[in-house]
């Protein structure tokens, strides 16, 4: 493998083209995650050809992003898929998944290939053992880690997330009170551990009582209407289920902030720059995901994280449950529902 690799990188210097397929099946956050890893490689390596491998349901994220010049998506068979792939004859594979999966495509691809560390040893100890050893260093650092080897270095320039032109909002429906200034909140989570109780967010939403506007898939549509009934007497537009990805990206970029669990949405909007108010339940920040901008950002600046500290049982899993093991649901229940509120009522002010 090592020759391997030192071939690769002698290929660099005489061949016109360098091609390199990055692997990342899933999901939206951790894809977002990934696009410096792009964007460096494009801008600081000359010729190179980028190509990305993902799920199907993904690819939306992809291919509008000007950094990337083939997205391929994965088969019903990862034979055919790999089958599919080899024909590019690539120079090597980025593996930003490194999972079982990822290690049999690569074998099946038989070329160079990089891993990012997923660092599951220290993972578990932070987990099981609440020991931790996990280092003081964002997943996205991580993943630059993989493509140092090209000389790539971190540009500083944050997260892409590219939304087409053909995606339009349509605002003119809004109340007039949302036509200058609102906060938008995600209401929703990959799993439950990660996500505020109904009725706290309309504690949130209570002690905000401002153009909120709740963002959210599909599933999250009928948690947004038992939000709305709650506080059908404030300024609240339940927008879940009703909004394609990039349009809620669009409606998070025109507002003032964005409340949001530990999401794919708060990883968009770190790329976007818009100020996030991030409300961490059963997952920590230490494990390397949290927002994550670019230098200089002013969102930064207004950003704020929010945790319930001193649990002994947090964190109980590196990506959560259907519901508590505890059953006391401490992590989201003792959220300071009033503090959330009124820092977003900062945001909403400047």
């Amino acid at each position: 493998m090592r020759l391997l690799l030192q071939k690769s990188l002698l290929y660099r210097y005489i061949a016109p083209v360098l091609k390199l397929l990055i692997v990342r099946f899933s999901s939206i956050g951790d894809i977002v995650l990934t696009t410096p890893v792009v964007r460096c490689l494009k801008q600081q390596v000359q010729g190179i050809e980028v190509h990305y491998l993902t799920k199907p349901q993904f690819q939306s994220l992809l291919t509008p992003n000007p950094y990337i010049d083939k997205v391929y998506t994965l088969g019903a068979s990862l034979k055919e898929t790999a089958a599919q792939l080899k024909l590019e004859n690539y120079d090597g594979v980025i593996d930003l998944h490194n999972n079982l999966r990822t290690l049999r495509l690569k074998r099946l691809l038989g070329k160079p290939s990089f891993a990012f560390s997923k660092l599951n040893w220290e993972k578990w100890l932070l987990v099981k053992l609440k020991q931790n050893r996990m280092p003081d260093i964002h997943i996205v650092d991580r993943y630059m880690e993989t493509v140092a080897h090209l000389g790539v270095k971190n540009d500083g320039q944050g997260l892409d997330y590219y939304i087409p032109d053909t995606e339009k909002l349509d605002t003119t429906s809004l109340p007039d009170a949302f036509g200058n200034s609102y906060i938008t909140f995600a209401i929703g989570g990959q799993h439950r551990t990660k996500q505020l109780p109904n009725h706290k967010i309309v504690e949130v939403l209570q002690h905000l009582n401002y153009p909120t506007i709740l963002v959210g898939g599909k599933e999250d549509a009928k948690n947004g209407e038992e939000i709305l009934k709650s506080v059908s007497h404030l300024p609240i537009i339940n927008r879940c289920g009703q909004l394609s990805l990039h349009q809620s990206a669009l409606m998070v970029q025109n507002s003032k902030g964005l409340i949001t669990h530990d999401t794919g949405m708060m990883h968009i909007a770190a790329a976007l720059d818009v100020p996030i108010l991030s409300v961490w339940g059963n997952t920590v920040p230490q494990l390397g995901m949290y927002p994550y901008y670019k230098k200089d950002s002013q969102a930064a600046l207004k950003a704020e994280m929010f945790e319930v500290l001193g649990l002994k049982c947090r964190p109980c899993s590196k990506i959560g449950y259907d519901k508590c093991p505890k059953g006391h649901f401490d992590c989201m229940e003792k959220q300071d529902s009033r503090a959330i509120a009124a820092k977003a009522l900062l945001l909403s002010r400047e």
